[in-house]
């Protein structure tokens, strides 16, 4: 009789421990789809990694005339003005806790050959402009794509308003590295 309420007993303590282990079991299943979902929703926004590796990877092929299926959204490649190339910028991130350092190139897109000459002339005045601009945006304003539309359309709006021969039309990021 002893042994009879001995197995009974054995019995009744293993289902509560088959029940807690399932229910951790569905808690770490649980966890895993909220980390994947939170994943692929928040942190897919800006594929920068995924883009420096592309980028790398045209900088070693021999450049190819794009065909007409392969063109920027906005304009084809035959409708590029000239590039005017700026010098390379490396800046201090606005930040609350640690250091955050911008390196940036950009050539500025406009829309005629005397632009450059008072681009040239302003040389320093624009480069403070865009520094001043730079500065004063934090990691999480430019980490996006429509973060460093933002900034673009920013610098373009200043630039051309000190400018009298002519507009920026568009900037082209040439290197844009966060650290």
């Amino acid at each position: 009789m002893a042994e009879t309420e001995a197995k009974e007993e054995g019995e009744k303590e293993k289902k509560p421990k088959n029940m807690l282990m399932i229910i951790i079991i569905v808690v770490l299943v649980f966890i895993i789809i909220v980390g994947v979902l939170f994943a692929v929703f928040f942190l897919s926004d800006d594929a920068e990694p995924m883009q420096n590796m592309q980028q790398e990877q045209e900088k070693s092929q021999p450049k190819k005339r794009l065909s007409s299926s392969n063109y920027d959204r906005t304009r084809q490649l035959d409708d590029i003005g000239i590039l005017y190339p700026m010098d390379t910028f490396t800046v201090n991130l606005k930040s609350d806790s640690g250091r955050r350092f911008l390196k940036v190139g950009m050539s500025l897109e406009l829309d005629g050959e005397e632009l450059s000459l008072e681009l040239d002339a302003k040389a320093p005045v624009l480069r403070d402009r865009i520094i001043r601009i730079l500065t004063s945006k934090t990691l999480e304003e430019i980490s996006s794509k429509k973060g460093k539309s933002k900034v673009s359309n920013e610098i373009i709006d200043t630039l051309n308003a000190m400018i009298k021969d002519g507009d920026i039309r568009a900037i082209y990021f040439t290197e844009f590295v966060i650290q």
